[in-house]
This record gives structure tokens, sequence and C-alpha cells, in this order.
């Protein structure tokens, strides 16, 4: 996937997309993209064979501050446990045991986009 004149919203959509096909590549089946509710919002939900997988998708063009993976703070992740026990409220899924995953995009100089997959990243 290769970018340079978009948005940072298209590029953000760009590396969830890119996130999407990374997951679908490792056998998991996506169940649900940009769940929302009132306590935020949760990129991507996918499932394994032995897990239901919260996906945290993050895009950093320059990572002389740091990686993408940095950014998911205490905060953005206390959200994302937050979304994710509204989605298990609904009672599908409680029989897996969840994770919590961040999967950093970052982009070449040619535009090109490159994933680093980081699972179980953060816990409950």
């Amino acid at each position: 996937m290769i970018f340079k004149q978009l948005s940072k919203i298209d590029i953000g959509a760009q590396a969830e997309l890119g996130a999407c096909h990374l997951l679908k590549n490792h056998k998991l089946k996506i169940i649900h993209q940009n769940y929302r509710c009132r306590f935020g919002e949760i990129d991507i939900i996918a499932r394994s064979e032995h897990h239901l997988i919260f996906v945290e998708v993050r895009y950093r063009q320059d990572t002389s501050f740091g990686s993408a993976a940095e950014t998911v703070t205490r905060k953005k992740q206390q959200r994302i446990i937050l979304t994710a026990r509204h989605f298990l409220g609904g009672g599908k899924y409680t029989e897996l045991p969840c994770r919590f995953d961040v999967i950093e995009a970052s982009s070449d100089k040619s535009g090109k986009l490159h994933f680093n997959w980081l699972t179980n990243a953060f816990q409950e």
C-alpha cells in the first residue's frame, strides 16, 4: 500500500485497512471495525481460535519522538478496556479469553506502509 498525498484521516483509514489484511493473513476473523460506545472506540475486534482480540492501530510517520505504540497511554488503554467491557456486555464471545494488541503502522520515504504487530501489548 502506497500513499503520499492523503489526509491524516485517509492515512489512518489505510493503516486500519492494512492492519485488517495483516490479521486476516494470520487466520483471524474480523468481527467488528471501529466499534464505538460512550467510553471510546476500538479500531478492530478480531477472533482467533483461542482469543478475542481488541486491536488499537496507531500510525506514526516520524518515530524520532517515540514509537506509535508509545502513544497508547495508560489513559487510552483504560478507555479501550472500558469499551471492550461494553462490547462484551452484549453476551457474545464471553467464552473466549481477551487480549489487547497494538499494530504500529509507519511509512517509508516512498509512502509504503509497514506494520509491527505487538500481541498482548497491555492488560486489564
